[in-house]
């Protein structure tokens, strides 16, 4: 099986947020402890936490960890669950690769243990806002599971 998602996914998800929140808690212990702490200072430190986390939480948090190609199926795995999804029950594949971490939604007809619709990042190319061979190779397959099942 070989991988249809990102290997920057576990950076995205668990490293990143890590950072950021790390990074505006120094900022904030340094404004706050600094001879004349700036209240406007730290409460736009403090809008930018809750702006982070509404955007990580949209954006990142709901990502697959891992999206393995299984042929006729895609294996999903995220939080140690795992589910077998077909290529035909896939409703629809869209991709945006020009936003970062480029984003691949499928939508499935059935529900799964993920829900019915599965978010996860795109392989990153090395040429910025590019789209990825693999998922274009993965929408032309899912249509033509659709139109033959």
């Amino acid at each position: 099986m070989r991988p249809v998602s990102s290997k920057m996914t576990f950076f995205y998800k668990r490293v990143f947020p890590v950072i950021w929140f790390g990074f505006l808690l120094l900022l904030f212990a340094f404004g706050l402890f600094s001879t004349s702490p700036d209240i406007l200072f730290l409460i736009v430190l403090l809008l930018m936490a809750v702006f982070g986390y509404w955007f990580m939480k949209k954006v990142m948090f709901n990502l697959a960890d891992g999206v393995l190609d299984a042929g006729d199926a895609l294996v999903v795995r995220s939080g140690g669950q795992e589910e077998r999804i077909a290529l035909s029950d896939i409703k629809n594949v869209n991709y945006s690769p020009y936003m970062y971490p480029p984003q691949v939604t499928l939508s499935v007809r059935r529900h799964t243990v993920f829900d019915d619709t599965i978010a996860f990042c795109a392989p990153v190319s090395i040429m910025p806002l590019w789209s990825s061979p693999v998922i274009l190779d993965l929408i032309d397959r899912v249509d033509a599971a659709r139109r033959k099942g």
